[in-house]
């Protein structure tokens, strides 16, 4: 980039914590989040951001990571903090699509029927263990996430705007379960790995749960509600960021380098490149930036492609993984200059 853009980051960098003319919705949603969140959610700071840029870039998420680490509770929070209706679904192999969408029920003394929603009439859809959901209820949902609405009994039922699905599974407990196909993984806008927490947030949950009244962190603390329209006004924000041309062909050489790439299978779709720059725009915002940098596609790549490339056979028994492929592709590909 010039060094005319490099000084206005510097300036817009500067005006991140006040808050910046251009972005202030957003920089004030990203403080009031990061105060609220690490109320209850100990550490985890690079899952809490990128849950946030995935509501702010109205995408849906995939966390991954082991039991007990605060994945539902990290959702549970956000919902409160962002004003949004919040609905769980715990995820079985005899888990029917009626169960999530919802079925028509005869109203009592009459010949009609009455439509009763399921819960994915919510904003917030957390579904847990999704890899355990059997593939017909999987391509109900699939439906749900892709054109954002139900269809039942031949009718089209609009879901909430809001409607975000974030779905949680365990990488290491495969028995009884259904691994997600590749069309639905790249519905997703992201792929959020949660990790173990530090020994001193974990120290910090422990004194937490001492002190509170066993009723749960959620429930003891009072999570302070964002002001009506700020959400509304920081997704406006994000997705008016400034992206100088090069970085549009910045982004399609990463895309369509991992389609070429020879440890891999599956390169990125074209909606994986949409994702990514979009992902970006809300990167620049955490800096408090209104323009792309090369950085901000970097740093995006991922949380966005990782789901989506599949490595060959031979790749896996060489040690090789989805993120360290990615980390080669970065390198290969040159970064603009202009």
């Amino acid at each position: 980039m010039s060094e005319e853009l490099r000084e206005n980051g510097k300036v817009q960098q500067a005006g991140f914590a006040t808050g910046g003319a251009g972005l202030r919705a957003t920089s004030e949603l990203i403080a009031h989040a990061r105060t609220e969140l690490s109320r209850v959610i100990s550490g985890q700071t690079h899952a809490v951001e990128e849950v946030l840029i995935a509501v702010l870039c109205q995408g849906h998420a995939l966390l991954e990571g082991v039991p007990g680490i605060a994945k539902t509770l990290m959702v549970k929070t956000l919902g409160r903090l962002l004003g949004l209706g919040f609905q769980r679904v715990q995820a079985t192999p005899d888990l029917m699509p009626a169960d999530i969408l919802g079925t028509s029920i005869l109203r009592p003394g009459t010949d009609a029927f009455t439509f009763h929603a399921g819960p994915v009439f919510t904003d917030l859809l957390l579904v847990d263990e999704i890899n355990r959901m059997p593939p017909r209820t999987q391509a109900a949902l699939l439906e749900c996430m892709e054109e954002r609405q139900v269809t039942s009994d031949g009718t089209r039922r609009p879901l909430p705007a809001w409607f975000t699905v974030f779905a949680t599974q365990n990488p290491v407990d495969f028995e009884g379960t259904y691994p997600l196909p590749e069309a639905q993984l790249d519905r997703f806008l992201m792929k959020i790995r949660v990790s173990y927490p530090t020994e001193a947030e974990e120290l910090q949950i422990l004194e937490r749960h001492h002190a509170g009244s066993g009723a749960g962190l959620l429930e003891d603390v009072a999570i302070a509600a964002i002001p009506e329209g700020m959400l509304d006004a920081a997704r406006a924000e994000v997705r008016a960021i400034r992206i100088e041309p090069e970085l549009y062909g910045y982004i399609l050489s990463l895309a369509r380098r991992t389609r070429e790439w020879p440890t891999l299978l599956l390169g990125a779709s074209p909606r994986a490149a949409l994702s990514l720059m979009r992902v970006a725009q809300a990167s620049a915002a955490f800096d408090g930036r209104d323009y792309l940098v090369p950085d901000d596609v970097k740093r995006a790549i991922p949380p966005v492609l990782r789901h989506r490339v599949m490595l060959k056979p031979e790749a896996e028994l060489e040690g090789f993984d989805a993120d360290r492929v990615l980390a080669d592709v970065i390198a290969a590909v040159p970064v603009p200059r202009q």
